[in-house]
Protein backbone atom coordinates (compact mmCIF):
# COMPACT_ATOMS: atom_id res chain seq x y z
CA UNK A 1 0.00 0.00 0.00
CA UNK A 2 0.89 3.53 -1.01
CA UNK A 3 -0.19 6.72 0.81
CA UNK A 4 0.22 10.05 -0.96
CA UNK A 5 -0.62 13.46 0.08
CA UNK A 6 -0.30 16.37 -1.87
CA UNK A 7 0.17 19.64 -0.97
CA UNK A 8 1.36 23.58 -2.62
CA UNK A 9 -1.65 24.39 -4.43
CA UNK A 10 -3.47 27.85 -4.80
CA UNK A 11 -3.98 30.79 -6.66
CA UNK A 12 -1.29 32.57 -8.44
CA UNK A 13 -2.01 35.15 -11.72
CA UNK A 14 -0.23 34.36 -15.38
CA UNK A 15 3.80 33.89 -15.25
CA UNK A 16 3.82 33.25 -11.34
CA UNK A 17 5.42 29.97 -9.85
CA UNK A 18 4.20 27.13 -8.04
CA UNK A 19 5.97 23.96 -6.42
CA UNK A 20 3.30 20.97 -5.18
CA UNK A 21 4.91 18.71 -3.23
CA UNK A 22 3.99 14.62 -2.61
CA UNK A 23 4.92 12.68 0.64
CA UNK A 24 4.93 9.45 0.04
CA UNK A 25 4.75 6.55 2.50
CA UNK A 26 4.11 2.97 2.56
CA UNK A 27 5.60 0.33 -0.06
CA UNK A 28 8.98 1.79 -1.56
CA UNK A 29 8.32 -1.04 -4.26
CA UNK A 30 4.97 0.48 -4.90
CA UNK A 31 5.95 3.24 -5.35
CA UNK A 32 9.11 3.35 -7.87
CA UNK A 33 7.31 5.49 -10.13
CA UNK A 34 5.64 8.68 -9.47
CA UNK A 35 3.39 10.83 -11.72
CA UNK A 36 1.53 14.21 -11.37
CA UNK A 37 -1.57 14.78 -13.24
CA UNK A 38 -3.90 17.41 -13.51
CA UNK A 39 -7.69 17.01 -14.17
CA UNK A 40 -9.50 20.33 -15.22
CA UNK A 41 -13.45 21.02 -14.58
CA UNK A 42 -15.08 18.63 -17.59
CA UNK A 43 -11.72 17.53 -19.20
CA UNK A 44 -9.79 14.20 -19.20
CA UNK A 45 -7.49 13.38 -16.34
CA UNK A 46 -4.35 14.50 -18.19
CA UNK A 47 -0.60 13.03 -17.22
CA UNK A 48 1.53 16.25 -16.24
CA UNK A 49 5.27 14.63 -15.61
CA UNK A 50 6.60 11.16 -14.24
CA UNK A 51 9.82 10.14 -12.93
CA UNK A 52 11.22 7.13 -11.44
CA UNK A 53 12.87 7.09 -8.08
CA UNK A 54 16.29 6.86 -7.89
CA UNK A 55 17.11 6.52 -11.07
CA UNK A 56 15.29 9.92 -12.96
CA UNK A 57 14.70 9.48 -16.34
CA UNK A 58 11.40 12.03 -16.45
CA UNK A 59 8.77 12.28 -18.61
CA UNK A 60 6.47 15.73 -19.37
CA UNK A 61 3.41 16.43 -21.41
CA UNK A 62 4.42 18.80 -24.36
CA UNK A 63 2.23 21.45 -22.99
CA UNK A 64 4.35 21.89 -19.48
CA UNK A 65 7.79 21.20 -21.27
CA UNK A 66 10.55 23.95 -20.55
CA UNK A 67 7.75 24.98 -17.56
CA UNK A 68 7.55 22.18 -15.29
CA UNK A 69 10.18 20.28 -13.78
CA UNK A 70 9.65 17.08 -11.43
CA UNK A 71 11.95 16.27 -8.33
CA UNK A 72 12.73 14.14 -5.85
CA UNK A 73 13.65 14.39 -2.66
CA UNK A 74 14.23 10.78 -1.32
CA UNK A 75 15.36 11.74 2.62
CA UNK A 76 12.24 13.13 2.67
CA UNK A 77 10.20 10.66 0.93
CA UNK A 78 8.87 13.91 -1.78
CA UNK A 79 8.26 13.97 -5.08
CA UNK A 80 7.66 17.88 -6.25
CA UNK A 81 6.41 19.40 -9.23
CA UNK A 82 8.22 22.50 -10.10
CA UNK A 83 5.56 24.87 -11.59
CA UNK A 84 7.00 28.09 -13.77
CA UNK A 85 5.08 30.57 -16.40
CA UNK A 86 2.09 29.34 -15.39
CA UNK A 87 -1.05 29.90 -17.73
CA UNK A 88 -4.74 29.96 -17.01
CA UNK A 89 -4.98 26.73 -19.23
CA UNK A 90 -2.65 25.55 -16.15
CA UNK A 91 -5.83 25.55 -14.12
CA UNK A 92 -6.63 22.33 -12.62
CA UNK A 93 -6.74 19.99 -9.72
CA UNK A 94 -3.31 18.37 -9.58
CA UNK A 95 -3.05 14.37 -8.20
CA UNK A 96 0.12 12.75 -7.04
CA UNK A 97 0.03 9.00 -8.42
CA UNK A 98 2.19 5.87 -7.89
CA UNK A 99 2.67 2.30 -9.05
CA UNK A 100 5.77 -0.43 -8.79
CA UNK A 101 6.37 -0.42 -12.63
CA UNK A 102 4.46 0.16 -16.24
CA UNK A 103 5.64 -0.37 -20.00
CA UNK A 104 8.11 2.34 -20.78
CA UNK A 105 5.95 5.00 -22.68
CA UNK A 106 2.79 4.59 -20.84
CA UNK A 107 3.75 6.78 -18.09
CA UNK A 108 2.04 10.01 -18.68
CA UNK A 109 -1.44 7.83 -18.90
CA UNK A 110 -3.66 7.51 -15.37
CA UNK A 111 -4.37 4.01 -16.40
CA UNK A 112 -0.99 2.94 -15.23
CA UNK A 113 -1.17 4.09 -11.44
CA UNK A 114 -2.78 2.33 -8.77
CA UNK A 115 -2.27 4.74 -5.95
CA UNK A 116 -3.70 8.46 -6.37
CA UNK A 117 -3.39 11.28 -3.52
CA UNK A 118 -6.48 13.24 -2.61
CA UNK A 119 -4.94 16.45 -5.17
CA UNK A 120 -4.76 19.95 -4.36
CA UNK A 121 -6.11 22.75 -6.57
CA UNK A 122 -4.34 25.33 -9.20
CA UNK A 123 -5.69 28.75 -10.37
CA UNK A 124 -3.92 30.46 -12.72
CA UNK A 125 -5.41 33.77 -13.29
CA UNK A 126 -4.86 36.10 -16.27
Amino acid sequence: QVQLVESGGGSVQTGGSLRLSCVVSGSAYSSAVMGWFRQAPGKEREGVAAIYRGYGGPRYADSVKGRFTISEDNAKNTVYLQMNSLKPEDTAMYYCAADSAMVPGDELLHASYNYWGQGTQVTVSS
